[in-house]
């Protein structure tokens, strides 16, 4: 008795979607980028690849991760700007804090600011970690602002420096 081959596709044989193999593809090729960058050239070059990156995206995502780079920068200088995962992130002594999503790139009907576990934004027994973003308004913006402020306090307050 022959046995019948049975096709599967990319997407079920890996789990993943192919905008999701991409992005693993883009952080490997960041963390290869990093190992050979040290100091305040890295910290410019990350920059300038977030930068990049940005303009690239094509509209509305780009109007809005360049927006958000601005209130990010503005409220946390201290955050280091990079990619991750192929999208603009800011990141504290190499910990991400929080990163954009481009709804084009992933395929979905609004763009995420989402914040990493470092962030600590706890709030009692749950709390967001992703924001959906349809547009920046005045009052959004600042909720951003508000929200950055308070996940790099928390989190230079962590280590009881802050």
């Amino acid at each position: 008795m022959g046995r019948s081959k049975r096709t599967v596709n990319d997407d079920e044989q890996s789990g993943f979607s192919a905008e999701e193999r991409a992005a693993m593809r883009e952080r490997a090729q960041e963390l290869k980028a990093a190992s050979r960058r040290s100091g305040h050239a890295k910290r410019e070059e990350e920059t300038n690849a977030v930068l990049a990156k940005i303009a690239e995206l094509p509209e509305p995502d780009r109007a809005m991760a360049s927006r958000l780079h601005s209130i990010i920068t503005a409220n946390a200088p201290t955050l280091t700007p990079r990619l991750w995962y192929g999208m603009p992130a800011y990141a504290k002594d190499g910990k991400v804090i929080c990163f954009f999503q481009s709804a084009q790139k992933f395929n979905t009907r609004y763009a995420t600011l989402g914040f990493s576990d470092a962030a600590q934004l706890d709030d009692g027994a749950m709390w967001p970690t992703a924001f959906a973003l349809a547009e920046l308004t005045p009052a959004v913006e600042a909720q951003i602002a508000a929200l950055v402020r308070r996940a790099v306090r928390n989190e230079e307050g962590a280590d009881g420096t802050g």
